[in-house]
């Protein structure tokens, strides 16, 4: 079975650079991450929002809620530690250039929000092909008053990529079908 791919997908690895790559102080990003960082050198959920209402990232539309910036932490947090490091930040603000640009594609008025074709359009713009009752779902999840925002357009997104990721992990087979622990199960719904 294909999977969908998902924008700023980079394989899982240590933490730390690659071979090959320049040292964290070298990379243009590294000074911004510093400067949000906290003590511990890690991003936590209120330094990682304060962070993007600060960069002006979500343009006109609304800042970022703090629970949205949860979950795009769990998303990367592969310590369970509820926070990022300088890797897992990279990572994120590349998925969150692309999943602003397919929103942006689809928000033709730039009004902040997408209906439900729309939202059906950015799904599949990020190579998801989902049937109709799951997309029925993803919209009673996350609309308000029939319209989805930027914010829970990103919620929506970090969900459909970490519970894919998941999936993926277990599905060896690559057929659409795994099996969970029920342990196994809560933990990876329950932190997303």
């Amino acid at each position: 079975m294909a999977y969908p791919g998902y924008p700023g997908q980079q394989p899982y690895g240590q933490p730390g650079y690659g071979y090959g790559a320049p040292p964290p102080q070298q990379d243009p990003m590294w000074g911004y991450f510093t400067a949000i960082a906290g003590q511990d050198g890690q991003i936590d959920p209120v330094e990682l929002q304060q962070c993007l209402t600060s960069t002006g990232f979500s343009g006109s539309y609304q800042p970022f809620s703090l629970e949205t910036c949860r979950v795009m932490i769990a998303m990367l947090d592969r310590d369970f530690s509820g926070k990022m490091g300088f890797n897992e930040f990279k990572e994120l603000w590349a998925a969150l250039n692309g999943w602003r640009g397919i929103f942006y594609q689809y928000d033709a008025d730039r009004s902040g929000f997408i209906n439900y074709q729309e939202l059906a359009n950015c799904v599949r713009g990020m190579g998801y092909n989902l049937n109709p009752q799951t997309l029925n779902v993803l919209m009673k999840r996350y609309n308000k008053n029939g319209q989805v925002t930027f914010d829970d357009f990103v919620a929506c997104a970090v969900r459909l990529r970490a519970l894919t990721d998941a999936f993926r992990r277990r599905d060896q087979a690559q057929q659409g079908m795994c099996t969970f622990q029920y342990d196994d199960f809560l933990q990876c719904t329950l932190c997303i």
